[in-house]
């Protein structure tokens, strides 16, 4: 079925993503994923060639267009070669944190640190989850105390995306303990500060390029001029902004499942067994058709969605059914397509390998998927209650 989701301006967009990509990612890949870090000089590089911040205002450095589909057109291009660590990264940068700046900060904080997200010399982070509150975010034990023109932060931090080389971090603390969700503050915690220090870098199974980490805050005094937003209503702001995370971490699904399959489609029409390719037996040709034929539906849903996003009506229960879907679909796809590569599937040098190890976080982080099945459900009791 014919695409109708981009124009031309986003296909030019594209060329100058496969450019970059093909200088200044594939070449560092393998030595990334050995050293089990990134090279801050990739982001810088993003920077000046225009991939981050694009939704920021022209005169803090970003580009103007608050268009979600060219994130989309750079998921796609960091999909076709396996980028998943470096393009997790960058949507916490383009996706979380800067919505969260331009949305809820002050003239003053946008001109302290926009330009450098922009730029790529700010790494961002935003740290939500805790050693003993994963997707219940009510269940947080972070403190931030008013002490004059200060806050006090106290506690700790877990599965922190760029947590060990993030400059700038949005923290979730409880402001005011007695008021439940709506005693909860976002502080933007900056690299230096004292009593903010990071822990270990965690070893993942999957996504070994990308740094992710332990952070903590022992009475980190933080300015008040670093509150974002409004105090007491961090958990809204938080509710607000997760449709656009969960998008965007449904799209990279997506993006991965299109290509694996190409990919597999690939191997199995070069790769012969019992004298004739594997892409004859009856076995393999059904089972592509069916993912391929959920992949294709999928993607109509997708782009539906990325249109409603653009125009400010996607709710929150239509981003979840997108998130559970297409990250399910994922780690189905990318592990029956391990299956029809046979050995080879398992060896590291096929992208299949790699593939599997880095999709399996999909159907956890921005919500797990019985979270997200738990807000549609809800959804459908309330719409019976009021006869929606």
């Amino acid at each position: 079925m014919r695409r109708t989701l981009y124009d031309q301006d986003h296909e030019d967009f594209r060329d100058v993503v496969r450019e970059f990509v093909a200088r200044e990612v594939v070449p560092h890949q393998e030595r990334w994923e050995a050293e089990h870090i990134i090279d801050r000089g990739v982001w810088t590089a993003a920077g000046k060639q225009g991939l981050l911040g694009l939704a920021a205002p022209e005169e803090h450095g970003g580009g103007g267009q608050d268009d979600f589909r060219y994130r989309s057109v750079m998921m796609e291009e960091f999909a076709k070669v396996g980028a998943a660590s470096l393009g997790s990264g960058f949507s916490v940068q383009d996706d979380i944190v800067l919505p969260y700046l331009l949305d809820l900060g002050t003239e003053e904080q946008k001109r302290r640190w926009v330009p450098g997200i922009c730029a790529g010399e700010t790494i961002t982070a935003i740290a939500m989850t805790e050693p003993g509150a994963g997707s219940d975010l009510q269940g947080i034990r972070t403190t931030a105390v008013r002490d004059g023109d200060v806050w006090v932060l106290d506690g700790a931090k877990t599965f922190i995306t760029s947590g060990i080389q993030s400059d700038l971090v949005i923290v979730l603390a409880r402001s005011d303990p007695a008021a439940g969700a709506r005693g909860m503050s976002l502080f933007v915690v900056e690299r230096g500060m004292p009593g903010f220090t990071r822990g270990r870098k965690l070893d993942k199974i999957g996504l070994h390029a990308q740094d992710t980490a332990e952070l903590f805050f022992d009475s980190v005094r933080i300015p008040a001029a670093n509150l974002l937003g409004t105090e007491g209503r961090g958990f809204m702001h938080l509710m607000e902004r997760l449709p656009r995370e969960r998008m965007a971490i449904a799209v990279t699904a997506q993006c991965v499942t299109e290509t694996v399959l190409e990919q597999t489609l690939d191997y199995c029409t070069e790769r012969t067994a019992f004298g004739r390719p594997v892409a004859d037996f009856q076995h393999s040709r059904f089972l592509l058709a069916e993912l391929t034929t959920q992949a294709d539906i999928t993607r109509v849903y997708l782009d539906r969605a990325i249109e409603a996003l653009n125009d400010g009506t996607l709710t929150a229960v239509d981003a979840a059914k997108a998130k559970w879907w297409a990250t399910e679909l994922q780690t189905k796809t990318v592990d029956r397509c391990l299956q029809l590569h046979g050995g080879y599937g398992y060896m590291k040098e096929y992208p299949v390998a790699r593939a599997f190890l880095d999709s399996r976080i999909q159907t956890v982080y921005g919500g797990t998927t019985e979270i997200m099945k738990e807000i549609i459900g809800r959804d459908l009791a309330t719409r019976k209650e009021t006869g929606r």
